[in-house]
């Protein structure tokens, strides 16, 4: 009996549709408005996977749709969130997309004639011109060649420093500047970089990381003094020594704030920190990281009370040491997220 060989039939291609979108308005009701049910909430899909051929649906963010078709595909490793008929992915790794008025902590990478150009963990260098600074000694004034001569007095090469998000090119890139007191160089501490975890993504995908909230920067009472911290929305941490500045002076007038401040604006020097102003530094910027890696958000709320909580379990179970070294901070962080979940 001869044997008949027949060609192979084309595999189905996984599509979400099932899984993730329903095909009736009954079971799209009991799937809620604004969110997916509990089994499917934490979806992940791949690039390239397709997500539903419904066309009642609209695609989002992280999808496209074919020419001449209307399967939504997904362009990102991520999970698949639903806003009504929108669909779209939220990726699970992602650089820092800059908003106006973000805080943000960035080192100088280039010195051009008018600008510099910023590093703040987004796709593209920011840049903060030179018009966008403010002058030693309160001087308000168009800036001149001999300001661009001296562009390096102000700012140079691996300088840490704090900004605001001016303004977005239609790019992607970022205008940024310093004109607060409460912006500029930053000396005196620690900086510490949380990769992939600004930009406010703890809210959105349950990951640990920087968000955004009413202060991104403040002062922390320690054990062994005042410290400042700086939380940036994009990820980049910065915890120093405590630096009063005119803003803190009550009897300071208001023409003299910038002036009294301008000697130490743009100084390179760090001052002399303490030894045990630094271990709470180092303490402060460990908890930080074992937050992140606890996919817990990171605000001002939550870190004072994690201080607060290590402190006290210093005092009864003596882990300074291991918050010191880093190898345990993630262990660490967890049992102080336990005491306090647990109101103890």
């Amino acid at each position: 009996m001869p044997i008949s060989i027949l060609p192979p039939s084309p595999q189905e291609v996984p599509s979400h549709t099932d899984r993730y979108v329903s095909d009736s308005d009954e079971e799209m009701a009991d799937a809620g408005d604004n969110d997916f049910t509990s089994s499917n909430s934490h979806s992940i899909v791949t690039p390239g996977e397709t997500i539903t051929s419904d066309p009642q649906w609209m695609r989002g963010h992280g999808t496209y749709i074919p020419p001449n078709s209307t399967t939504i595909i997904s362009t990102l490793a991520g999970t698949l969130q639903k806003t009504n008929k929108l669909l779209s992915v939220t990726p699970l790794r992602a650089r820092y997309a800059p908003e106006i008025g973000d805080l943000v902590v960035g080192r100088i990478v280039n010195v051009q004639a008018k600008k510099w150009m910023v590093d703040i963990g987004a796709a593209q260098l920011a840049s903060l011109p030179l018009s966008a600074i403010n002058l030693p000694g309160g001087i308000l004034r168009r800036r001149t060649a001999v300001d661009e001569l001296n562009i390096r007095t102000f700012f140079s090469e691996g300088d840490l420093l704090v900004a605001e998000v001016q303004m977005l090119h239609q790019d992607g890139g970022a205008s940024l500047h310093t004109r607060s007191l409460k912006y500029g160089k930053l000396r005196n501490g620690l900086f510490t970089s949380l990769a992939g975890a600004g930009g406010g993504g703890a809210k959105r995908n349950g990951s640990g990381g920087v968000v955004r909230s009413r202060r991104q920067a403040f002062t922390l009472q320690t054990t062994a003094g005042e410290i400042d911290i700086v939380l940036g929305v994009n990820g980049y941490i910065f915890v120093s020594k405590h630096t009063i500045t005119a803003g803190d002076e009550k009897d300071a007038s208001i023409t003299r704030l910038e002036e009294s401040v301008s000697e130490t604006l743009y100084s390179s020097e760090n001052d002399v920190v303490p030894k045990d102003l630094m271990r709470e530094i180092v303490r402060v910027g460990t908890l930080i990281r074992g937050l992140v890696l606890c996919s817990r958000s990171v605000d001002e709320e939550m870190v004072v009370r994690c201080y607060e909580v290590a402190v006290e379990m210093e005092a009864e179970e003596n882990v300074m040491g291991d918050v010191l070294v880093g190898q345990g901070a993630k262990s660490i962080v967890e049992n102080i997220l336990l005491r306090i979940e647990s109101g103890v």
